[in-house]
């Protein structure tokens, strides 16, 4: 079945700490790291880091 080994993380901005965005990642394997993309802040109206953040 496709997606089994994937879990929802919120993506959280560095800045002024909202979380604006909900991704998959995957869960089952090695070397998983934490995902930290640039993404688009609405309150700050930039793109600033957002950091991965458990619910």
């Amino acid at each position: 079945m496709a997606g089994e080994n994937r879990e929802y993380v919120f993506m959280e901005c560095t800045e002024t700490g909202m979380r604006y965005y909900r991704t998959q990642k995957r869960v089952k394997g090695q070397n998983i790291k934490k995902i930290e993309l640039k993404k688009y802040n609405p309150k700050l109206r930039k793109h600033t880091v957002h950091k991965e953040k458990k619910k």
